[in-house]
């Protein structure tokens, strides 16, 4: 059996993976998932449920962040799955926070699809469910998919799902069975033509039926609509930006985003990473240059560690010269518990040098200061995912497993707003930056950081099936 490394220490992903070319590989991806997707292995010699398991267990001995906290023998014999058996051995990293389910197995195929292109099925639309009140809502709709051209955006609910107008069955009954969890199994399987009916009501009120069929999209990193924009706000002019994930096809439009502050003089910036669960690495150091324009090639922007035995693998990033790049004397980071991984790992990178002129507006993030390896055991399609480094950023804090709240110097407390689209003035958290860069009053981010650090904002959650995709991993509360 052939083992393939594929590690990019410029590819970051918080949570989830590392996408195909590079330099060496971590990831560095963010969600908050309770498994992965199980790949479908093959027939060939070497692929049987003991021989995955023995490996995947060989590879974390190898190359785990944490070895003293795996269990010094486990017998595979017991797990049905590989990814029951990865959960045991990581039961105790994940009891002490520093690995929640960061460590997993997953398709190579399907995640270099995702990494490469934004490769990704379904309706096109990222859901949020209000558990007490038990009600699901849409926090945002993808362009080229489904659910958006048959006009259901942000803002809208979700009353009834059935896969017929006879059939259909209310959100409220669907949570109060079987919680969030009986949503996901209405929304059906992950597969081009599964269609579904919803009863749905507008943000700006109306009830209607409508029936969605999942297709195969590619999702852009940057909205054509509203993910790169100057706002401006009494004569002052804001850079917006909202990156949904890290993935190659985030360089170009993120390049093209910064060019345009930069011709028009923008030196105030919000960054809206509120949803987004992280990515490659190499597309964050690149978003950190960009608004590093201030910064000089000798300045460290991060540095990444591996356990002690694997020390050679140690590396530091400098900033780097970008054409489009600008330099922001002002920025406001969105974010939530949905925010994590590469995501955090920008922020981190400004708290050194902007300090209180860099402001977390929101809530809490997620909380993943740690990233991935790829180990891969090519002729099974596995690719495990191994907490194997550590970020740090220029003065070298990197302890933020409760989320970044109790890092910044700068925070603004504030809810994210479906009523209004993201980027829109009015909507609560893009207002709330604005009135950071302008100097005006807002409060902080409060109370006991790990209680906030859930994909959560207000009373709502991102919902998330028990063994989310690589896509689902990276874009939290995709459907």
């Amino acid at each position: 059996m052939r083992s393939r490394f594929v590690a990019a220490v410029s590819l970051f992903a918080l949570l989830s993976g590392c996408g195909g070319g590079g330099d060496d590989g971590g990831n560095f991806t963010g969600s908050t998932p309770t498994g992965s997707a199980t790949p479908t292995p093959t027939t060939a010699a070497g692929c049987s449920l003991t021989e995955r398991q023995n490996w995947a267990a060989a590879q974390l001995r190898e190359w785990y962040l944490f070895p003293d906290l795996l269990p010094a023998t486990l017998s595979p014999a017991g797990y049905t799955t590989v990814d029951d058996y990865i959960d045991a051995l990581t039961a105790t990293a994940r009891s002490q926070r520093k690995d929640r389910y960061f460590t997993y197995l997953t398709s190579i195929k399907a995640e270099n699809a995702y990494y490469d292109a934004g490769a990704s099925g379904g309706f096109g639309i990222r859901l949020s469910y209000d558990n007490a009140n038990r009600r699901v809502f849409v926090s945002e709709a993808f362009e080229g998919a489904p659910a958006l051209a048959a006009g259901i955006d942000r803002g809208t609910e979700i009353l009834a799902v059935g896969s017929s107008s006879g059939n259909l069955v209310t959100v409220s009954a669907l949570m109060s069975a079987s919680g969030a969890g009986g949503v996901v199994d209405a929304l059906g399987p992950d597969t081009a033509g599964t269609t579904r009916v919803f009863r749905i009501a507008s943000a700006s009120g109306g009830t209607r039926e409508v029936t969605v069929a999942k297709a195969d999209y590619t999702l852009a990193p940057i909205s054509s609509r509203y993910g790169a924009q100057i706002i401006s706000d009494g004569g002052n002019q804001v850079g917006y930006v909202n990156l949904r994930t890290f993935i190659e096809t985030a360089d170009p439009a993120l390049r093209e985003a910064f060019a345009r502050f930069k011709a028009a003089g923008v030196t105030q910036v919000i960054v809206d990473v509120r949803y987004n669960g992280g990515g490659l690495i190499k597309i964050a150091e690149l978003f950190s240059d960009l608004l590093g324009g201030a910064r000089s090639t000798s300045e460290v922007q991060s540095y990444t560690v591996y356990r002690s035995e694997k020390s050679a693998s140690n590396s530091t990033r400098l900033y780097q010269r970008q054409t489009q790049a600008i330099a922001p004397t002002r920025i406001a980071f969105i974010g939530t518990g949905g925010t994590a991984s590469a995501s955090e790992l920008v922020i981190n990178a400004a708290i050194p040098y902007l300090r209180a002129n860099a402001a977390l507006v929101g809530t809490n993030t997620y909380g993943k200061p740690v990233g991935q390896i790829a180990r891969d055991y090519d002729k099974c399609d596995d690719r495990l995912r191994i907490v194997a480094l550590a970020t740090q950023n220029a003065s070298r804090q990197g302890d933020y497993y409760d989320g970044l709240a109790s890092k910044v110097e700068a925070s603004c407390r504030a809810t994210d707003d479906t009523t209004y689209q993201m980027g829109d003035p009015r909507e609560a958290s893009t207002r709330a930056a604005l009135d950071f860069l302008a100097g005006r009053v807002c409060s902080p981010i409060t109370g006991d950081a790990s209680a906030q650090s859930v994909r959560a904002s207000a009373t709502r959650t991102l919902l998330s099936p028990t063994r989310p995709t690589t896509a689902q991993r990276e874009v939290p509360g995709l459907f």
